[in-house]
């Protein structure tokens, strides 16, 4: 084998070692925005052995079930179907962004519907009978998941309440049935600086923090939103892994 071949062959093989490498990253990161990995191996100029469908069944690229957690003594069915669930009530403005893509190709589905619930900024959920709320459904709505499998709310940065962490409900539902019961979560610098500001600072002292919170601690870390600062408030992005059936 002369040297020009040999070189050829060296860069195929770490070509191929990176992509792996990438598949692993993936497969660690995808609840906080994975697709950056996931885009590179898609892309054009890379090996069409190591991306895709065959690259799930060869072990070289996977994406990771987004954790089970509870749905919690809150949920209400009946949703209604809206992008802004905000029904004026204050506080920081929050854009969701929440794909859902399926575990075992890593490929964006389609028409899923993605229901979210949470407290007000005084910890108080719309629905509950013990609340006073029980005719109201502020901060609650469900939407379809568009082609690349992204569904978006429009809401606002949720309270807190004696037990639990901050945190947001959500629901998938494909074809009708329900596919994922889980809960998002916050970075808790995120929400200190949050919780400076009226109306949350009103409430000081919230307790307990994210690793206090025997359910985050179930699988929270992996459930984390990415945040981005968007204007005065945030946008929080995740990707989750769930299988269709």
């Amino acid at each position: 084998m002369d040297a020009k071949h040999s070189r050829q062959n060296e860069d195929a093989l770490s070509r191929r070692r990176a992509l792996t490498k990438l598949g692993g990253l993936a497969a660690v990161a995808l609840g906080g925005g994975a697709w950056g990995a996931r885009e590179l191996l898609d892309a054009p100029d890379a090996d069409a052995a190591a991306t895709g469908p065959a690259a799930v069944s060869a072990g070289l690229v996977s994406c990771v079930l987004t954790p089970e957690q509870t749905e919690g003594p809150y949920y209400v069915p009946g949703a209604p179907i809206r992008r802004n669930v905000t029904e004026g009530k204050p506080g920081g403005a929050l854009v969701l962004r929440l794909s859902v893509v399926n575990v075992s190709t890593c490929k964006p589905i389609k028409g899923a519907s993605v229901e979210i619930w949470h407290c007000d900024a005084s910890g108080v959920y719309s629905g509950t009978a013990q609340q006073g709320t029980e005719s109201d459904r502020f901060l609650r709505g469900v939407q379809r998941t568009d082609a690349k499998g992204l569904a978006i709310f429009r809401t606002i940065y949720p309270g807190w309440y004696q037990g639990r962490t901050v945190h947001i409900h959500t629901k998938v539902h494909v074809g009708g049935n329900v596919v994922h019961t889980g809960q998002l979560y916050f970075a808790d610098t995120v929400t200190d600086a949050v919780y400076t500001r009226s109306p949350y600072s009103s409430r000081p002292n919230r307790d307990p923090r994210n690793a206090g919170d025997s359910i985050y601690r179930n699988g929270g870390k992996r459930s984390t939103l990415e945040l981005v600062r968007a204007g005065t408030g945030y946008t929080g992005s995740i990707a989750m892994g769930v299988n269709r059936s």
